[in-house]
């Protein structure tokens, strides 16, 4: 199955059929594709599902682990500044409280 990608088709806008006044070099596209849906054949399922079992057989005892840490940082990454201030402001309430 062989698939065309987009081309851009330099064209002047005379020769695209603008008139000469009102066009501003406008790109002209010419695409093409193949009439139908894609389907994966039994040999790319094949290999796609040797390549997970690679993938699951090389993660580790301890990738659930690493994947809990990993949202754990997501999670507080973006918000350390803001951690930072709340920390800072419960104390200084805190000493003024006590």
């Amino acid at each position: 199955m062989i698939l065309r990608m987009s081309r851009f088709l330099e064209m002047t806008p005379q020769a695209a059929g603008y008139p000469a006044a009102a066009a501003r070099s406008r790109p002209v596209w010419s695409t093409s594709s193949i009439d139908g849906a894609a389907e994966t054949s039994p040999m790319e399922m094949s290999a796609l599902g040797a390549h997970v079992d690679r993938c699951n057989g090389s993660r580790g005892r301890m990738f659930p682990l690493r994947c809990a840490a990993d949202a754990l940082f997501g999670f507080l990454a973006p918000r350390f500044v803001t951690t930072l201030v709340v920390v800072a402001l419960v104390f200084g309430v805190g000493s003024l409280i006590v």
